[in-house]
């Protein structure tokens, strides 16, 4: 079962390659750019959106989100474009993960905005 995982990751992380190069090529149509831009940011984002360490929908960003915004934005793209995204996504695979420090910014902000929507509650509330 573990090697089944393992698999189905290495699958995931090189789709979210293949977007990579998809929402790059001049052919896609913009919303699915828009879309697929979304998703890889998100993928490979240092920062998830909703935490780990919180038990059990901690990761269903990565088991649930991330697959689903994939398999969508591969559908919005043409055929073509994904085919050559995957050859490249094949070369680039090896190379490792990019990180896109943008994505996990935007995610902090978030969070933060959260935090000060809560806190400004209470107080007001206690007040």
């Amino acid at each position: 079962m573990m090697e089944q995982l393992k698999a189905w990751a290495k699958q995931l992380k090189r789709q979210v390659f293949v977007l990579y190069y998809a929402y790059r090529d001049k052919r896609s149509p913009w919303y699915a750019k828009l879309f697929s831009m979304c998703v890889v940011a998100y993928a490979f984002s240092p920062i998830d959106l909703i935490p780990d360490f919180i038990p059990v929908i901690g990761y269903a960003d990565d088991l649930v989100l991330i697959p689903l915004g994939v398999l969508a934005a591969i559908k919005m793209m043409p055929g073509e474009v994904i085919e050559d995204a995957k050859k490249r996504a094949d070369a680039r695979m090896n190379q490792g993960k990019p990180v896109n420090w943008a994505a996990g910014v935007m995610i902090i902000l978030l969070w933060a905005a959260v935090l000060a929507a809560v806190l400004t509650y209470l107080y007001n509330r206690l007040k």
